[in-house]
């Protein structure tokens, strides 16, 4: 059952963010580590072990962990391209026309994001920037006790508008036909079964088999994001992109089957994930609990869903919507539902969250899927200074400067008298020169 807490309580417990290394990993996630790794071993040093042995061991290595964490045994892991074609063939005429709408909808989101070099002649010669695509892209597709073509047509497609022309896909050994189906409409030549934090680790590093990427991008469990963090600086990374979260702030109108149902869809993908409702209303607190409860018995993941809703979820009773909104700002959640009377204005008091929701009509699960942004979006609080995948995740920006002689003379002695404050006497010389030769 979800548990409703006490404000103070909820402060100093499920809304206070740790670095991740230092998070409640949950019982079941610290019993599945030291199985692996032995006892004691928590789950950002057993990555950290998983890493090391892929850049000393490339190939062998990837073979190891597929079979110690996966049970996979096979030694080629790459999936061959009429394999995908094949999985196409096979899933159900209705699936496929789930994932082209889903994949027509992200490319026009994503197509009307505006990115151009640009450059202006009105400072002296010309000055500007130059976007260009990143040129080698890893993605990684979760597809653990959960399977996630969304998120692969979610990561692939946003690069390929913004002209990534060199994909590569990592995900856990033996996808389903859906995952493999995916990638066959997106045209990904490249597709490797090999999950977790050894997929991140192949492609920042390289291995026999999986060239280097530039930059890796796609949400993924707790070890992925470790690996992600630990890595960083070496390769390129979209941000920390999990374990999941939502935040439902509701009001007395809401529904409280509604936001039980959009709770539990988020308590549904991990055992780390966190589901919270802040809300202004008491009897809808308890309503939402009870529903919670009752839908849990009917789904799936139950045992996943009582795991996550006891490690990092619960209901928080706040007495106005300016104290929520303040709340809400401060956890940086990275789905944000405002199942509120007026959404658009409670959103006006928020700048921090991945993604907003905005009514009850706009429920979280649809932008999991269909509605058009990425839903690869920052989790842990990183809502506070990072976006959502989007075009620029896959573009760098080069400067321009083509300054004309007349400029070049004026600015002279400005650098040079700026070089000469640094100490810095061998710029103020190249400017010297120049001013000599003027």
């Amino acid at each position: 059952m979800i548990k409703i807490y006490p404000l103070e309580e909820a402060k100093q417990g499920i809304l206070k963010r740790k670095p991740i290394y230092q998070d409640s990993y949950s019982p079941a996630t610290i019993a599945r580590t030291e199985s692996f790794f032995g006892e004691g071993v928590m789950p950002h040093q057993a990555v950290m072990q998983i890493l090391k042995s892929i850049d000393e061991d490339g190939d062998k290595a990837i073979q190891k962990w597929n079979a110690t964490l996966d049970g996979f045994n096979i030694p080629n892991f790459g999936i061959a391209k009429d394999e995908l074609q094949a999985a196409w063939e096979r899933i159900p005429a209705r699936l496929q026309e789930v994932l082209r709408k889903s994949a027509e909808r992200i490319c026009q989101f994503h197509e009307n994001q505006p990115i151009a070099s640009w450059l202006t002649g009105e400072m002296g010669g010309q000055i500007g920037q130059r976007f260009t695509p990143v040129e080698r892209v890893g993605v990684y597709v979760p597809g653990g006790t959960a399977p996630l073509p969304s998120s692969l047509l979610m990561s692939v497609i946003p690069a390929q508008v913004a002209g990534v022309k060199d994909i590569v896909v990592c995900t856990p050994p033996n996808p389903q036909d859906s995952i493999l189906a995916a990638a066959y409409i997106c045209g990904v030549d490249e597709i490797y079964q090999v999950g977790g934090a050894q997929a991140i680790a192949a492609m920042a590093f390289g291995t026999e088999s999986i060239p280097r990427a530039d930059k890796i991008v796609g949400a993924g469990n707790l070890f992925v994001t470790l690996a992600k963090q630990q890595l960083y600086g070496l390769v390129g990374f979209d941000g920390l992109a999990g374990p999941t979260e939502t935040m439902v702030i509701a009001d007395a109108d809401a529904n409280p089957v509604w936001v039980a149902a959009d709770l539990l869809a988020q308590a549904e993908h991990d055992v780390q994930a966190s589901a919270i409702l802040l809300t202004t209303d008491a009897a809808l607190a308890k309503k939402v609990q009870i529903e919670v409860a009752e839908q849990t018995k009917k789904l799936s993941r139950e045992k996943i869903i009582e795991a996550s809703l006891e490690n990092k979820s619960g209901i928080v009773v706040v007495e106005t919507l300016a104290e929520i909104a303040k709340l809400a700002n401060d956890y940086a959640a990275e789905h944000l539902c405002l199942a509120v009377r007026d959404p658009e204005g409670l959103m006006n008091q928020i700048n921090n969250a991945g993604g907003f929701f905005l009514g009850e009509h706009s429920f979280e699960a649809l932008g999991d899927y269909v509605a058009g942004p990425s839903h690869v979006m920052p989790t842990g609080g990183t809502a506070r200074f990072a976006s959502p995948l989007n075009l620029l995740d896959f573009v760098k920006i080069s400067s321009v400067i083509a300054l004309d002689p007349q400029t070049a003379a004026e600015l002279s002695p400005i650098a040079a008298d700026f070089a000469d404050t640094e100490g810095l006497t061998a710029h103020a010389n190249a400017s010297k020169i120049r001013m000599r030769n003027a």
